[in-house]
């Protein structure tokens, strides 16, 4: 879930808000990013991905917040890392982007929640089937 954004870094450029699929996050009065649906948060790491200067921590905890502070997040060393690891932006010279992987892996979530709500409701089961 996101954390938090450090208003030092961020530049109000907005890439975080676009690529949330959640609309968690806003244009604030300042003109830089805030969180304000904390709650929506699918811990997808887009914000993360997009925002060019390092601004948000997002926790791999999906169902709750933490509470990490700007100061925690900054001393973690991980501000960015995602960015980094996936070979986005500045990092595309040491980094092989490796995020076409996710494909498979949201496939296998949608046919997760397919099969999820065919148990909870038999009678939409053929629906389902459909959809696949």
């Amino acid at each position: 879930m996101i954390e938090v954004i450090v208003e030092d870094r961020c530049t109000g450029c907005g890439d975080c808000v676009e690529a949330c699929p959640s609309d968690v996050l806003r244009v604030g009065e300042g003109g830089k990013a805030v969180i304000a649906h904390q709650a929506d948060c699918q811990t997808c790491l887009l914000c993360e991905l997009y925002c060019p200067a390092d601004a948000l921590f997002v926790w791999p905890e999906v169902d709750r917040v933490i509470g990490v502070t700007a100061e925690q997040a900054l001393a973690s060393g991980q501000m960015g890392a995602f960015r980094r690891d996936h070979g986005w932006g500045e990092h595309a010279a040491t980094h092989t982007n490796q995020h076409w992987r996710m494909g498979a892996i949201f496939e296998r979530a949608r046919l997760l929640a397919i099969e999820t709500a065919a148990a909870q409701n038999p009678s939409n089961t053929a629906r389902h089937e459909d959809i696949r």
